[in-house]
């Protein structure tokens, strides 16, 4: 049975049509409230959090209904970020854990993630499974009636825990005291958890994108757009500038300067204070085959290797987990440290990087400057009138073969679908971004004409 309900991060898209409807977001429930079921012998324990998406009142409803259906206990927490949730459903030992969010995409989408009991998104195959009961009627019949229904309630102290549960991540004998920081929490859901956790660690912090209205979530603002946040840190004079996206999942940062730092270059940062400490399994960084070719290269001169996966954050952390590795991510800006977490987390990926500017007393943009030098990249979308797998687009692959052969070993080409959009992605690295450029339009103008054809 194929995932068509399942994309590359759980269920997205517009929201009220389609897949995410509340239709759908009640069988969700259901479903993992009837697999959980056959787990364990108590009313299975089911934590729920959103974003601020005005649809996420909808959403919200449907699930717990559909829990409270199959017999569940719903434990509420409101705005969160994703990780809150996978921490909060592992650490109070729930049965499943349910984020309402559509991640980094506009206010009218939205999404559903989901995670297991040990805090981890479930794994493809759970999600068939999921997938299975939805559509073929099993749960429709047998539902607990009278006193076995199931329950909901508000967890009014799930920021609090989520909070301490981040500072728990910053070394001991450190402290934020006298650094400025400006958040930008993309009107998301860290848009106060995010301002709580560097405040109390000692920091000023100049927040924007803390002003949610349901439909402003990552509007100009946020890791989408750090033009916002690097505008405001060269206003205070701020040390550092941290944006979050509309779950705070991600993160990327803005240094002194008001220069954007992405995921790669934080990856680079941290993996190689990791190996110079001896503190990186295997001396291997997980990344996708969407990170830049240079952070390959800084992990090489430190004498490290990096190991590409496929692109989504679940991906980079069955990866590790089946490698035994402790630091994987993306280039977006997924920073996953799983000595803390079980899932990319901006706020503790900050706090990561503020250790090593305060350990070694240097600021990010002399840090970042010298820890990988960038092969050109570049990175073209095209929404297409139809999907179709490559290996069907022949044309397309032809020209994707001619540019390798340009390149020769000098760069790379990557071409895919995207797992959340219909669009089709078109990367190419290589020594001159005039050449990587036009290589990479003339390999996604084939595909428009193929699939028009």
């Amino acid at each position: 049975m194929t995932r068509s309900l399942f994309g590359t991060d759980g269920v997205r898209g517009l929201a009220n049509a389609g897949n995410m409807t509340p239709e759908t977001a009640f069988r969700i429930g259901a479903a993992i409230t009837y697999q959980a079921r056959s787990r364990v012998k108590h009313p299975p324990r089911v934590v729920i959090g959103k974003d601020t998406r005005l649809s996420g009142y909808l959403f919200e409803t449907s699930l717990a209904a559909g829990v409270c259906a199959w017999g569940g206990r719903v434990m509420l927490t409101g705005p969160l970020p994703t990780p809150a949730i996978a921490h909060l459903t592992s650490s109070m030992r729930a049965d499943a854990g349910v984020v309402i969010s559509a991640s980094h995409n506009p206010y009218e989408d939205n999404g559903i993630k989901l995670f297991g009991p040990d805090g981890f998104k479930l794994p493809d195959e759970t999600e068939v499974e999921i997938q299975h009961l939805i559509e073929n009627g099993r749960l429709d019949v047998g539902r607990p009636t009278g006193k076995r229904v199931g329950t909901a309630e508000r967890l009014d102290d799930a920021p609090g825990r989520y909070v301490a549960f981040v500072k728990a991540s910053f070394p001991n004998e450190l402290t934020l005291e006298g650094l400025k920081v400006v958040v930008d929490a993309a009107h998301g859901a860290a848009y106060r958890v995010a301002i709580a956790v560097f405040r109390e660690l000692g920091a000023t912090v100049y927040s924007i994108g803390d002003k949610p209205n349901g439909q402003n979530i990552n509007d100009r603002c946020g890791a989408l757009h750090p033009e916002a946040c690097a505008r405001e840190v060269r206003k205070r004079g701020a040390d550092i500038g941290i944006t979050l996206d509309g779950d705070a999942d991600r993160i990327i940062l803005v240094d002194e300067t008001g220069h954007v730092v992405d995921g790669d270059a934080l990856m680079a940062l941290c993996a190689t204070r990791m190996l110079r400490r001896r503190a990186l399994p295997k001396k291997t960084l997980v990344a996708t085959v969407m990170s830049n070719l240079g952070l390959e290269h800084a992990m090489t001169r430190e004498g490290g290797k990096l190991l590409r996966c496929a692109v989504g954050d679940r991906y980079v952390v069955e990866t590790m987990r089946k490698r035994g590795l402790l630091l994987g991510g993306e280039q977006s800006g997924h920073l996953i440290f799983l000595e803390h977490a079980t899932t990319g987390d901006g706020l503790v990926a900050a706090l990561q990087v503020l250790a090593i500017l305060l350990r070694e007393q240097r600021p990010l943009s002399e840090l970042a400057g010298e820890v990988m030098q960038r092969v050109p990249q570049v990175l073209v979308n095209g929404t297409l009138p139809a999907r179709r797998p490559l290996q069907k687009m022949p044309l397309t692959t032809s020209a994707m073969r001619d540019a390798e052969q340009t390149l020769g070993g000098d760069g790379r080409v990557l071409v895919r679908w995207s797992g959340t959009e219909p669009k089709l992605r078109v990367m190419v690295e290589g020594p001159s971004f005039k050449q990587i450029d036009k290589l990479a339009r003339g390999i996604l103008a084939v595909a428009k004409s193929e699939l028009a054809g």
